[in-house]
């Protein structure tokens, strides 16, 4: 991720301070994302060594935030396997560095799967439907501030820099999806992660025997349909990076690993290829916005655009229906 806040050891003690961790021992810029500043952070506390994640939120003001932090802390004590946020003396979850909004939050176990197989996937599957009957009487509302409506004010943005064919495509795929839009409102809905790529993953244990150790990075969670959500998923866990093209062995199994915790409507399952296209839409429209109107940042790596406009034009050419491929 891009490093937009410096931190010093100072600033960080005295967060990890109020909030009763312990003494500083390490503080490390992760290089990885766009959206916000995070540290790995390490303490010495009884003797004992922790380690947290520290955010300074880039773009989301105090007045967002609570939405984020206590979904997290919501699913964590419902038994979901997710950070939970550190609180302060007075239960406060939300805090203050270098004068942005900052968290403190658990670090998970374990590492990435960049390469999943249907194992993986079976249990993010699995995992995905149980966050989303846990956050179910979550009591906040925010909506997916990434969906249509900022689909609708970033598009215009982005095509002055498109090759003709490209633009075309952006256009008639917002076109599509603003007819989608009425179904898909009606489809169950509830709080959703919208960003549960493979590096928003943890899994723990053996090579090859990984069992999923936590969901992480919930800043672009919101309230939206629950197949949203799947979909988002299915177009980075269950393709081929090189193509974009949709492995239907691993998308049935993690449809299907799903629909063991959370079965799926049938206007789901006929909505299914429509949404699958709204989360290659919604992912190729940031990834241009980064691409072409950047902020500065020390570490800013921008993604590749192109790679989900492949995966559109795939969604598009060769709809998915899980209903054919399930057993």
């Amino acid at each position: 991720m891009a490093v937009f806040t410096d931190v010093s050891t100072e600033q960080a003690q005295a967060l990890l301070d109020t909030l009763a961790l312990g003494e500083l021992q390490a503080l490390k810029g992760i290089t990885a994302g766009i959206e916000n500043t995070n540290y790995f952070v390490t303490t010495v506390r009884g003797g004992e060594s922790h380690e947290y994640v520290l955010t300074i939120f880039e773009r989301l003001s105090f007045e967002q935030l609570p939405f984020y932090l206590e979904l997290m802390r919501h699913l964590a004590r419902k038994g979901v396997p997710v950070p939970a946020p550190q609180p302060d003396a007075q239960d406060r979850i939300l805090h203050t560095i270098a004068g942005k909004p900052a968290a403190v939050v658990d670090k998970l176990r374990g590492g990435h799967q960049l390469a999943p197989d249907q194992f993986h996937c079976e249990q993010v599957g699995a995992g995905l439907a149980r966050m989303h009957l846990a956050g179910q009487d979550f009591p906040l509302h925010q909506d997916n501030l990434r969906g249509l409506p900022w689909w609708r004010e970033t598009v215009p943005l982005v095509l002055p820099h498109l090759a003709p064919d490209q633009a075309a495509l952006l256009q008639a795929e917002l076109a599509f999806q603003e007819q989608l839009a009425p179904s898909a409102a009606a489809l169950p809905r509830g709080p959703i992660h919208a960003d549960l790529f493979r590096d928003n993953v943890m899994f723990d244990g053996l090579p090859g025997r990984e069992m999923l150790s936590g969901f992480f990075d919930f800043y672009f969670a919101g309230v939206d349909s629950f197949l949203f959500d799947l979909c988002v998923c299915l177009n980075d866990w269950c393709i081929d990076l090189d193509s974009g093209r949709l492995d239907e062995q691993r998308a049935t199994a993690f449809v299907k690993a799903y629909e063991s915790v959370r079965p799926l409507s049938g206007a789901e399952h006929r909505l299914l290829p429509g949404l699958l296209r709204a989360a290659a839409l919604r992912f190729w429209i940031s990834r241009l916005w980064d691409f072409h109107l950047p902020r500065e940042a020390s570490l800013l790596k921008p993604h590749d655009p192109t790679h989900f406009e492949r995966v559109l034009r795939e969604r598009i050419a060769k709809p998915w229906h899980a209903l054919e491929s399930l057993p």
